[in-house]
């Protein structure tokens, strides 16, 4: 019979709010090498990855996973998330510590109710333009006037930030073809896509199930990300392409790879605007509004991934 090993206990996954946002990698094997995590090169080179420090790791064309790479992601609750060339793709995810039954049959109870699912997209709407919608709307009438509201503030950010603009224009299966505001655009929102895709796994919920999103993989993600992502991440992509396209310094440098310079800005946005901390708590409230009373926890429910209980010691300490 195995002894366990002595020293300290296993440490327990960081609660997501107090992680880095997101990492990109591309072009090397992604391995457990001496305990560990690593992406080792063609050439050999290994570059560590604090990878219980992070929320999500989004995988370029070029990565491979090793079996136990994923075990180790997996078990410190770290998204995989596989992605295209600079992220204009979300092709597969992991599940970093389970969905919960309780929480997913919730959320498809809300978005099966005409009623509840109407709530739910009214209070999307309020959240993300900061007026309530319109009355005696379908869910299909409020899409079509968000879009139209979404496309003229497009339009007004990229005016204020000083960018060309003729419109959202992108093919995700020809990514130089795309012109370098839309290459922006969809870096920005990419990295966003990815920390919102790990607050609603961590939180027990599903990325497919969405309510003014629907059909797709990430239909929740896209109704959740859409509520904060003019706020916080297509400024920074205004601003990196218009650097660009008047061949003008950004913060004092020359700006030579756009989508790298979007997606340092904003992982620095996602740290400053403390996005991982606001995430699951606007997921609860925006699934509050449909009036729909969540269902008790079943004594053998799997427990929320990164549950945060008050510690015994100070803010800034894990105790």
């Amino acid at each position: 019979m195995s002894r366990p090993l002595p020293g300290l206990p296993p440490p327990r996954p960081i609660p997501l709010k107090e992680r880095s946002s997101i990492l990109f990698v591309a072009m090397g094997q992604l391995d457990v090498l001496d305990g560990a995590f690593v992406l080792v090169d063609q050439n050999g080179i290994r570059t560590h990855i604090p990878i219980g420090g992070l929320a999500c790791l989004m995988l370029e064309p070029g990565t491979r996973v090793s079996h136990a790479a994923a075990a180790l992601a997996a078990r410190a609750g770290t998204l995989l998330i596989w992605v295209g060339e600079a992220g204009v793709r979300l092709y597969a995810s992991g599940q970093p510590g389970g969905a919960r039954a309780d929480r997913l049959l919730f959320q498809a109870r809300l978005a099966l109710d005409d009623t509840a699912r109407l709530k739910v997209v009214r209070k999307m709407y309020a959240l993300r333009f900061g007026e309530d919608a319109p009355e005696r709307r379908s869910v299909d009438q409020l899409r079509g006037i968000e879009g139209a509201r979404v496309r003229e503030t497009y339009r007004l950010l990229a005016h204020s930030h000083g960018a060309d603009w003729d419109g959202r224009r992108y093919d995700p299966h020809e990514w130089d073809t795309a012109n370098v505001v839309n290459r922006c655009l969809s870096a920005a929102t990419a990295a966003l896509y990815g920390i919102t895709e790990a607050a609603i796994l961590a939180a027990g919920y599903a990325p497919a199930i969405g309510f003014l999103h629907t059909g797709k993989p990430q239909s929740f993600v896209y109704d959740i990300a859409d509520i904060v992502k003019f706020e916080v991440v297509v400024p920074e992509a205004f601003r990196v392409a218009a650097a660009v396209q008047r061949d003008r310094l950004l913060d004092g440098q020359r700006v030579t790879d756009p989508v790298a310079a979007v997606r340092h800005r904003c992982r620095d946005q996602f740290r400053k605007t403390k996005i991982l901390a606001r995430l699951i708590p606007l997921i609860e409230d925006v699934l509050a509004a449909g009036g729909t009373e969540a269902p008790s926890v079943q004594p053998e429910a799997m427990p929320v991934a990164f549950a945060d209980p008050k510690g015994l010691g100070d803010v800034g300490h894990r105790g």
